[in-house]
C-alpha cells in the first residue's frame, strides 16, 4: 500500500522522502521489558477523524510505494481505484461489508514478564519521567519519556511540518521500522495514528517510547509480512525538528501535484482498510490543495495534471462518501467530476447508484443508459441497469395501486362474483327515477288533454 510521504519544501536540504507505515518500536527483548511494561488491554477501532463530505490503493501506512499485490490487482494507484461493482453480487474486492475495524476480534496478549508500568492519564502534569501517559485513557496507546525535551513551549502545533527519528517493533522486539529522519505534516494523517497522536505531546529534542495497541496501527490488515494482523507496536521517536508548512500559493505546479497525489494516496490506504471517514478526510485535504489560490504561474501540462489528480480525489471522494450512505455529498462529487468531464463513466455510475439508493429510479436509469452507452461492454452497468428497470416497474405498480385506492375505485379482483354476469354499464336509481316520473306525468297529461277535447 502507498504511505504518506514528506512534504515537499519540508526538508530544506534533502530531497522529500516518503513515509512509511510502522510498527513496533525497536528495543531489545531485555530493555523492552524494563521499559515497555504491559502495552494495556487489546484493541476495538481505529479513532475516526470527523470530515466534510467518500478509494485507495493497498499499502502501508508509514510506508511509501509498499503495496500488497493482491490489492495492486484491484487498485491503480495512479488511477480511481474502486472497481464498479453491482450490489447484488459482492464479491470479494469489496470492502463495504467488512466489520468495523475496532470490532474485530484480536488474540490475547501473552503475559509479560514484568509488572505492570505505573500509568498516569493525559491530564495529569506531575510525574515522575518513567512514568507512562496514558494518551487517550482507554490503555491501548502509552507514552514514556526516555530523554527530557526542551520544555513545553517547544512542542509542535497540528498543521506544522515536523521532522523524527523512528524505530519500531513488534512485542517480540523485532525491528519492522527504521527512519533516520522522517517528515510529515502533524495532524494530517499521513501516518500511523499513533505516531500522529503522540507526536505533538513531545518537546523538541525529546526521545519518548510508545506502545501502540494495533488499532492506531495497521489494524486487523497488519502489514504483510513484517506486521502480523492485530499486532501492537513498540515505537521509540524522537523529535528532530518542527517548521511550518509551505505556502500552498508559493507552490509550483509539479510541488503541489506531488503534494496532493501523496494525500490521495494516503486517502487510499484508508479506503482498503474500510476506513472511509478517515479516507474522506485525505481526500478532502487533497482537494483543498489542489483548489488553493497560487501566485505561481502553471504550464499547460501542469493545469491538465491538477485536473486529472483532482478528478481522481472527488471520484474516491464519492466513493467513499457512498460508503457512508452520505447520499447528498456524493451526488455532489459525482456532479463536480461531471462538471470537468462529462463523460465519466465512473462518475455516472456512481450517480446512477446514489440515485437509485434514494429510490430515484426515474432519473438514476437515464444516468446508467448513457454510463452504458459509452462502455457497451461493461457487465456491471448491465446488471445494475436491469436492476433498476425492475425495481422501476415494480416502483410504478405500487403507485398505480396506491392512486387507484386513492380514487376510490374498486379493483377487478374485489368486484363480487355474483356481478360478473351484469353488463359493464349500469343506470343510477335516481335517473331510473326521474326518467319513470317524466314518463308517468307525460302520459297523465296527455290523458287531461284528451278528455277535454
Amino acid at each position: 500500500m502507498t504511505g504518506a510521504a514528506a512534504v515537499p519544501g519540508a526538508a530544506p536540504a534533502a530531497a522529500p522522502r516518503r513515509f512509511r507505515v510502522c510498527g513496533h518500536v525497536g528495543r531489545d527483548p531485555a530493555a523492552s521489558r524494563r521499559r515497555a511494561g504491559s502495552p494495556g488491554e487489546r484493541p476495538g477501532r481505529s479513532a475516526a477523524m470527523a470530515s466534510s463530505g467518500e478509494e485507495p490503493s493497498g499499502g502501508s501506512p508509514g510506508r511509501a510505494g509498499t503495496g500488497a499485490e493482491a490489492d495492486a490487482a484491484q487498485l491503480d494507484t495512479a488511477e480511481d481505484f474502486e472497481v464498479l461493482e453491482e450490489e447484488g453480487d459482492e464479491d470479494e474486492d469489496d470492502l463495504s461489508e467488512l466489520p468495523p475495524l475496532e470490532d474485530v476480534g484480536r488474540p490475547t496478549a501473552p503475559p509479560r514478564d514484568d509488572a505492570h508500568p505505573s500509568v498516569r492519564g493525559a491530564g495529569d502534569a506531575a510525574g515522575e519521567p518513567e512514568e507512562w501517559l496514558d494518551v487517550l485513557g482507554n490503555g491501548l496507546l502509552k507514552k514514556k519519556t526516555l530523554v527530557p525535551g526542551q520544555g513545553v513551549e517547544s512542542r509542535p502545533q497540528k498543521g506544522q511540518d515536523v521532522t523524527i527519528r523512528l524505530k519500531a517493533a513488534l512485542e517480540d522486539g523485532t525491528v519492522v521500522e527504521q527512519e533516520p529522519a522522517l517528515t510529515f505534516t502533524l495532524g494530517d494523517c499521513d501516518v500511523l495514528q499513533a505516531l500522529d497522536l503522540c507526536v505533538q505531546l513531545l518537546e523538541m529534542g525529546e526521545t519518548a517510547l510508545i506502545v501502540s495497541d494495533a488499532k492506531y496501527c495497521y489494524g486487523a490488515q497488519g502489514r504483510s509480512p513484517e506486521v502480523p494482523p492485530n499486532a501492537s507496536l513498540t515505537l521509540e521517536v524522537e523529535l528532530l525538528a518542527a517548521r511550518d508548512a509551505p505556502d500552498l500559493e508559493l507552490l509550483t505546479g509539479k510541488e503541489k501535484i506531488r503534494l496532493a497525489n501523496r494525500k490521495r494516496e494516503r486517502g487510499n490506504f484508508f479506503y482498503q482498510q474500510a476506513d472511509y471517514v478517515l479516507a474522506v478526510n485525505s481526500y478532502d485535504i487533497a482537494l483543498r490543495i489542489l483548489g488553493s489560490s497560487s501566485k505561481v504561474d502553471f504550464s499547460p501540462d501542469e493545469e491538465a495534471e491538477l485536473l486529472d489528480v483532482k478528478v481522481k480525489c472527488l471520484n474516491n471522494l464519492a466513493a467513499s462518501q457512498l460508503k457512508l450512505d452520505h447520499f447528498k455529498a456524493a451526488l455532489k462529487s459525482c456532479n463536480l467530476v461531471l462538471e470537468h468531464q462529462p463523460g465519466n463513466i465512473k462518475a455516472l455510475f456512481r450517480k446512477g447508484k446514489v440515485l437509485a439508493q434514494q429510490g430515484e429510479y426515474r432519473e438514476a436509469i437515464p444516468i446508467l443508459k448513457a454510463a452504458l452507452k459509452l462502455e457497451p461492454s461493461n457487465k456491471t452497468i448491465h446488471a445494475e441497469l436491469s436492476k433498476l428497470v425492475k425495481k422501476h416497474a415494480d416502483q410504478r405498480n405500487v403507485e398505480t395501486e396506491m392512486y387507484r385506492k386513492m380514487l376510490g375505485n374498486p379493483s377487478a379482483a374485489s368486484t363480487p362474483s355474483k356481478c360478473k354476469d351484469k353488463l359493464p354499464w349500469s343506470i343510477p336509481w335516481k335517473w331510473l327515477f326521474g326518467a319513470t316520473a317524466i314518463a308517468l306525468g307525460g302520459v297523465a297529461l296527455s290523458v287531461v288533454i284528451a278528455a277535454r277535447n
